[in-house]
Parts: C-alpha cells; sequence; structure tokens
C-alpha cells in the first residue's frame, strides 16, 4: 500500500485539519465531534441543509459546504457512517430556526444514524426532516443497504435543495424538491481496479488486466457484473443504457447528465466518456440541458466512472443554475 499517509488511523482527523487551514473562507472544522460547517452559520430564518457519511468520497460531502449547498456535512471514518452525536452536533451548530433537512444516502449505518440524531433534535423542539436517495440502478440490496444505493445523484440533490433553502423557501417546499429529484435521479459507476481503504492495507477486490465490474458501489462493494475490458463506446453504453432504461426517458426529456470520476480516473478519459454519453443520450432524442464533469464522488483512488441522469423541470433547472461557493462547485458567485 502507498498512500501519503502517517498513522491510517489519523487520516481523517489530519485531512480535516487540513481542510480547514485551505478554506476558512467558506468553512470551519469542529473538531470533537468532527461536523464541517459553512463559515457564516447559522443562518437565522434559513432551512439548514446537513447531509455526511463516511470519509474516502472526497469531495463529497465536505466539499460541498458554503453558500448554495451545504450548511453542514458529517465526517466518517473512511467508509463508515458518521455517528449520531455528530449528527446532532451538526444541527445544533447549524439551526437557523426554520428547521433542518437532513440529506441522507441509502446506506443501512447512514440511515440509522441519522434517524437516532433526527429524534434526538425533535426531542429538543428542532423540525427536522429527512430525504433519502437511492439512486443507484445496478443492484436492489448490496451488503452496506436494504434497496438501492445513494451514489453520485447525491451531488445533484444537495447542489438543488441547498439552492431552495438559499432562496428562502420553506423546509416543507426544500422537502418536496429533494423528493423530486430523488424521484427522477438514476446513477450506474464501473471500476477498472479495486480501492484501498487505509487501515486494511489491501484493496477492496481485484480484477485482471483484462476485466472490468460494472455496478460498483462508492465503497468498493463489488458490482453486478464481471465483464472482458471494452472499448469506451461499449462500456459507456452500458452505462448509458442502464441509466436510460430505468428512468424510462423518452424523445423530449431534458436532462443533467453527470459524468463522475471514482477517484483514480484522469480528466482526459471522463471527457472522452461524457463525449460519448452526450450523444449516445441524444440518439434517444433526449435533449442533455446541464452538464457536470469531474471527480466529485469518488472511492479513493480506484479507477472508474459513474454517471447519472436528472430529469429537469424549469424549477430544477433554475435551482441547478443558481449560484454556489464551495470548495469542489462554485458558479454565479
Amino acid at each position: 500500500m502507498k498512500k501519503i499517509i502517517n498513522d491510517p488511523s489519523a487520516v481523517v482527523d489530519q485531512a480535516l485539519y487540513g481542510m480547514a487551514l485551505a478554506h476558512p473562507d467558506l468553512l470551519r472544522v469542529e473538531r470533537d465531534p468532527a461536523v464541517i460547517v459553512r463559515a457564516d452559520a447559522p443562518i437565522a430564518g434559513k432551512v439548514a441543509i446537513i447531509s455526511g457519511g463516511g470519509s474516502g468520497h472526497e469531495p463529497l460531502h465536505g466539499g460541498f459546504v458554503g453558500a448554495g449547498m451545504l450548511d453542514a456535512a458529517c465526517p466518517g471514518a473512511v467508509f463508515t457512517s458518521p455517528t449520531p452525536d455528530q449528527i446532532v452536533a451538526a444541527v445544533e451548530q447549524v439551526n437557523g430556526g426554520a428547521g433542518v433537512l437532513l440529506v441522507v444516502k441509502n446506506y443501512t449505518g447512514d440511515v440509522l444514524n441519522f434517524a437516532t440524531a433526527a429524534e434526538l433534535a425533535g426531542a429538543d423542539g428542532v423540525d427536522v426532516r429527512t430525504v433519502v436517495i437511492d439512486d443507484d440502478v445496478a443492484v436492489k440490496d448490496s451488503l452496506y443497504t436494504a434497496g438501492r444505493r445513494g451514489v453520485a445523484g447525491t451531488v445533484l440533490l444537495e447542489k438543488i435543495v441547498g439552492a431552495a433553502a438559499e432562496r428562502g423557501d420553506d423546509l416543507d417546499w426544500c422537502a418536496a424538491v429533494a423528493a423530486k429529484v430523488v424521484a427522477n435521479v438514476r446513477s450506474l459507476g464501473l471500476a477498472l481496479n479495486g480501492c484501498t481503504v487505509p487501515h486494511v492495507g489491501q484493496p477492496s477486490f481485484a480484477l485482471a488486466e483484462d476485466e472490468v465490474e460494472l455496478g460498483i458501489g462508492i465503497h468498493g462493494e463489488p458490482g453486478r457484473q464481471r465483464l472482458p475490458m471494452e472499448p469506451a463506446d461499449a462500456l459507456v453504453g452500458r452505462l448509458v443504457d442502464g441509466v436510460a432504461d430505468d428512468l424510462s426517458l423518452s424523445s423530449g426529456d431534458q436532462v443533467l447528465l453527470f459524468t463522475n470520476g471514482m477517484g483514480g480516473t484522469p480528466l482526459v478519459e471522463l471527457y472522452l466518456a461524457h463525449g460519448i454519453a452526450e450523444r449516445l443520450v441524444a440518439d434517444r432524442g433526449v435533449q442533455v440541458e446541464r452538464r457536470l464533469v469531474g471527480s466529485y464522488v469518488t472511492s479513493l483512488e480506484m479507477q472508474g466512472m459513474s454517471l447519472t441522469v436528472l430529469k429537469l423541470d424549469d424549477e430544477l433547472t433554475e435551482l441547478w443554475d443558481a449560484p454556489v461557493r464551495t470548495a469542489a462547485l462554485r458558479w454565479g458567485v
């Protein structure tokens, strides 16, 4: 294992220290328990948006803390859910009196711990709602979840619901917008190799030089099918077909197309893949109105990619275009 680390058990804490130094204008880091908080939080009268999950997926979630997106993120250990006390601390740090919306990826530990935190915060009089995202079309169940996993569609959800909260929408409306995104977003990923969790010291799974894993999860879970390596046209075609068919895309639909790297994929390959995906989507008569390309939901150093499609309407497009200023995503400001 070759990684730029010291003690494997201290990776997350030391990374948070560096993150706080790198972005003091955007965020602050509370260390015990660990919470990444928007620099100007709490904001009176604004719905607070909180998310979180295991570390190792950066820039998700801490990289999306800031104006127009998240008010706080709770970083767990690598590939491990944050604890309820972290989530409660985040609520206390960012609650501005208009309620709190928790954005939770559908993994068993995340769902249970966020639910516990919501109960504790609710007992203290905070109006807390929860939205669970389950955009991965690869599997019905996995080692980590009952039902579909929450993966790269989380970025689109956090951006859109963050914009709704930023413009002053109330908690009911923010929750409704979030539910609309969840109902209209799907993702599918593939890997060329496994990833190595620092405290484990060996890859989560092994692939031969001529193999690819289709339908992998973001925690290094194996996928639903192991295939011979194929040219990019064929690989991207599998992702487009899986997502488009599950979403029942039809001619005339307008979508946001998100081509995401898993941590070890060069941007030149992501742009190549995105070009193929746009062509294949257009061949279905679907209009790509908005795009995002880059490594935003990663799995440590895994080589691979995922493709996410969100069906758009006028409201979702307006919220996507709204200004955002975070460490990893910013425009309009």
